[in-house]
């Protein structure tokens, strides 16, 4: 069974990101080969998917580690607050999937995981969360301890230079399903339909 669910994050998920271009934030997208993250998390308590000795901090300041993500299912998407398209997009979608849940929604957390720990503190992923909607927890840290998470995950994720100075991050789009033991569920792809994301969401919750 383990092996099946980790077969099917590689397939799912690192065929699946996204790459913001320089200039006026124009995107294209691109096959990332990465690492079989089974490997990694073998040794994972429970087999919980994204296992890690990494400590980090919400939007409030609160210590975030890797229980964050058990007790109920959640909504786990990795981004940054410089993100020209891709992420604006998806944490609009994130607060209209909530909508379309209803009552429901307060059965699933939904974080953004900041890949841009350098320029993403806390006050400031507040405020760009908090402009969307207060049903979605930001995390960042220390770079190391970014790092460390994002290599627990499997998550692509890679500092592009701009012409002129700056910086965009190349990075994985879709967001990832977990469940209520930390078990991968699935993931909801960048641009994917309501219905189906709605849907998604459902069985997840289902599931528990």
């Amino acid at each position: 069974m383990a092996n099946s669910i980790f077969h099917t994050v590689r397939i799912v998920l690192w065929t699946l990101v996204v790459v913001a271009a320089a200039g006026a934030g124009a995107l294209w997208y691109s096959t990332q080969v990465r690492p079989d993250p089974s490997t990694r998390l073998a040794a994972a308590p429970q087999g919980q998917y994204g296992a890690g000795d990494y400590q980090l901090v919400d939007h409030t300041g609160a210590p975030v580690d890797q229980t964050a993500f058990t007790g109920k299912p959640s909504m786990v998407f990795f981004g940054f607050t410089h993100c020209p398209d891709v992420c604006p997009t998806t944490l609009g979608d994130m607060q209209h999937w909530f909508a379309e849940l209803g009552d429901d929604a307060d059965r699933v957390n939904a974080f953004f995981v900041s890949v841009d720990p350098e320029r993403d503190t806390p006050e400031v992923l507040g405020e760009y969360v908090g402009w969307v909607s207060e049903r979605i927890t930001g995390i960042t840290g220390e770079p190391a301890e970014i790092d460390r998470m994002v290599d627990a995950w499997g998550v692509f994720a890679e500092k592009a230079p701009l012409e002129g100075g700056g910086y965009n991050v190349n990075h994985t789009a879709s967001v990832f399903l977990i469940d209520s033991a930390g078990q991968f569920f699935g993931t909801i792809a960048y641009g994917e339909g309501t219905e189906t994301a709605v849907g998604k969401l459902r069985r997840l919750m289902n599931q528990g």
